[in-house]
């Protein structure tokens, strides 16, 4: 089963998946904690399609997301570390991170976050 938000990564620079990649989920919310984090490294086509919680103690993404009413918007990011990623490709990049905010109205479909990022530029939509 697939988490209910998921990303995908192309690297502009070669046209082909950032595999690899770490990326860190985090609930926005007043309320939050540590324990509303997620941590993920892209797979070798560039996808997140589940999230680790950052403690072993801590909810899945599916349980969070629980705690919420039908309906409600909820603040998340996901932050991309892609200064380090191309530096182990040694390729300069003007941007140490990129971070993506974005709601999810708990009781819809999943969320698909796409990004297309390269070492001088970035771009996001809201995916399928």
């Amino acid at each position: 089963m697939s988490s209910p938000i998921t990303c995908h990564v192309l690297n502009t620079l070669s046209g082909t998946p950032a595999a690899g990649l770490k990326a860190t989920l985090t609930l926005l919310t007043a309320t939050a904690s540590s324990s509303t984090r997620f941590h993920a490294l892209t797979n070798g086509d560039g996808r997140v399609t589940q999230w680790e919680p950052e403690s072993s103690a801590a909810h899945t993404l599916s349980e969070v997301m629980e705690r919420f009413s039908d309906g409600e918007r909820i603040p998340w990011s996901i932050t991309f570390d892609v200064g380090p990623w191309y530096e182990s490709q040694n390729v300069e990049s003007f941007w140490p991170e990129v971070e993506v905010k974005f709601y999810v109205k708990k009781g819809e479909r999943h969320y698909h976050v796409p990004v297309l990022v390269g070492p001088w530029t970035y771009t996001t939509y809201r995916g399928s």
